[in-house]
């Protein structure tokens, strides 16, 4: 009889080893949703979940693509740099990326350099 409960108990202990692994995961997935969909923290994400639930539209601010990005001062400074980096073979992208500014404004300021061949 004894036996019989001990291996009872181990079975639920290992049972709720399962399910605490289990809830671990739900909790990584529940706090990574607010940066999913654009907030900033878990308040902002209930504020949204509860606007959406009343009908009502999301705040702006708060979702993704809501609100315009701050346009880069491109200095002569920041021209320089990117000239090197076009010498150096990096693309376009990686070059927006690591100066902080547009895939356009890139273009635009090596058809100003001259980096840029002509069509044709």
């Amino acid at each position: 009889m004894v036996t019989n409960k001990l291996q009872a108990l181990a079975k639920y202990q290992r049972m709720v080893a399962r399910l605490e692994k289990q809830l671990q995961g739900s909790q990584r997935k529940l706090c990574a949703l607010p940066a999913k969909f654009g907030c900033k923290s878990m308040d902002e994400f209930i504020k949204a979940l509860r606007a959406a639930d009343r009908g009502g539209p999301a705040p702006r601010a708060h979702q993704s693509g809501g609100s315009r990005r701050k346009r880069a001062v491109i200095t002569p400074e920041m021209k320089q740099k990117l000239k090197g980096l076009a010498q150096a073979g990096k693309t376009g992208g990686e070059i927006a990326k690591a100066l902080g500014i547009s895939l356009p404004s890139v273009h635009n300021i090596k058809k100003e350099l001259g980096l840029v061949k002509k069509r044709g």
